[in-house]
């Protein structure tokens, strides 16, 4: 029998195991990203297909999370978390090998597929690791992978790009991919429903898990903000080393260390304080996590609108203001992502975070690189008309102030965004006490 020391370790044992997945699961999305340009010169790509890059990765991402969340809910999912993790780390080493544009759509389709295993998975497994009390903060150190594993991604990549061309910097990320691979192998199966206060083991409520998920109205708000969300944050992590070496003229190196700081690690602070916040006011109030959620979107309002007025060249004001922005995003990774297990029984936590995500890449990660591409192409168009030139008979130097004042003008949509999404919030907040009490109330019915 293992002592009672073994059973408080082993539930952070885990949790290191799945931060560590979870950072190279948006290490690997991020590549992408942050050799964008690199990658748009060498093949002569628009900033509406570096979106489609963007969004191939998406789309089936999406689609296949949903089938991989229901084999959550019955099988195990330290199983499906070994095999994806290896899948989608030489999938990843392979877009290195890629030599045209479709080449690399097909090869980011793929590895949607392989990524899609991550969030249903762990995102159960943690709910049957730790208590409700304190699912927020484990589940910020979890979403740590983000920022971590984004700041790596943009600041390994651009050295590696300016050192040794694009190709190269999708080939690191083979090797970690491989050993959290066999670290996942070796994690046990929790039971499920172990942690919550009434025992209920697999039970759920009856009918279609979908309509069930979708059925309660906290969860609705949810997925809107969830889309959203995405559409912001995919949008920042498709175009921000892009406009900061054209707005700003960093070089690729130093876009890497920039956005590494505005992207990655100022979602550090944003992450934990809102795991804590989250934990200290859903004990006030069902809807702490949601108002804190809230507050912090509505935040970001006013940081992304001034740091995307600085000036050509002004990198550090654009730096401190659009990553304080950036840090409060990342609140909502720790303070809606627990609501999700506080208002869904736990064999159905895998599907019903696959149907959340489904919504919110399809409507809003896809679309974001999509949109704000096709608008900055627009945008750089309109600049260079107004100057009496047609931008597609310039050439890179002469069309490069035209992209970057098309890019700083669509990114407005940001501010935009993150209005919708407080107000998305704070209707889900209106709804999720009496979805709380609905699911205690027949959790007790059954225990």
């Amino acid at each position: 029998m293992p002592s009672s020391g073994d059973e408080r370790v082993r539930p952070w044992l885990a949790l290191a195991v799945l931060f560590c997945i979870n950072l190279m699961n948006f290490y690997d999305r991020l590549v992408i990203g942050a050799v964008g340009e690199a990658i748009a010169l060498d093949w002569q790509l628009g900033d509406t297909e570096l979106g489609y890059l963007g969004t191939a990765f998406i789309l089936l991402y999406a689609v296949v999370g949903l089938p991989l969340g229901r084999l959550a809910d019955r099988t195990s999912r330290t199983r499906i978390l070994t095999v994806g993790v290896a899948v989608w780390s030489v999938l990843t080493a392979l877009s290195g090998f890629a030599t045209r544009f479709w080449h690399m759509v097909v090869l980011r389709l793929a590895v949607g597929v392989g990524e899609a295993s991550c969030a249903p998975a762990a995102n159960s497994l943690l709910g049957d690791l730790f208590p409700a009390t304190s699912r927020a903060r484990a589940m910020s150190i979890f979403m740590l992978g983000l920022p971590v594993g984004n700041a790596l991604a943009l600041l390994v990549s651009g050295i590696v790009t300016q050192r040794w061309g694009w190709q190269a910097a999708f080939f690191v990320a083979l090797v970690p991919g491989i050993l959290c691979a066999l670290a996942a192998a070796r994690l046990r199966e929790p039971p499920r429903g172990a942690k919550e206060q009434h025992a209920i083991g697999d039970a759920r409520r009856e009918g279609s898990p979908l309509r069930l998920v979708l059925s309660i109205p906290t969860m609705r708000w949810i997925i809107v903000s969830g889309a959203v969300h995405n559409f912001s944050m995919y949008t920042i992590g498709g175009f921000l080393a892009p406009l900061v070496i054209r707005v700003h003229g960093l070089s690729p190196q130093s876009a890497g260390l920039v956005t590494m700081a505005v992207f990655g690690l100022a979602g550090v602070p944003g992450m934990l304080l809102g795991g804590v916040w989250g934990d200290a006011a859903v004990r006030r109030h069902a809807s702490g996590r949601l108002r804190v959620g809230a507050a912090a979107a509505a935040l970001s309002v006013p940081l992304f609108y001034v740091a995307l007025g600085s000036g050509p060249g002004d990198w550090l004001r654009f730096g401190v203001l659009f990553g304080l922005a950036c840090a409060s995003m990342y609140v909502y990774y720790a303070t809606v992502y627990t609501t999700i297990q506080d208002v869904i029984e736990p064999s159905l936590r895998a599907t019903a975070m696959a149907v959340f995500f489904l919504a919110m890449y399809t409507l809003g990660g896809a679309l974001g690189p999509i949109v704000i591409g096709r608008a900055s192409d627009h945008f750089a168009r309109e600049a260079a008309a107004a100057d009496g030139v047609v931008l597609a008979q310039l050439d890179d130097a002469s069309k490069r102030p035209y992209r970057a004042r098309g890019l700083n003008t669509a990114l407005f949509a940001l501010p935009i965004a993150s209005s919708v999404l407080t107000l998305s919030l704070i209707a889900g907040a209106r709804t999720v006490r009496r979805d709380v009490e609905a699911l205690q109330a027949w959790m007790r019915s059954r225990s």
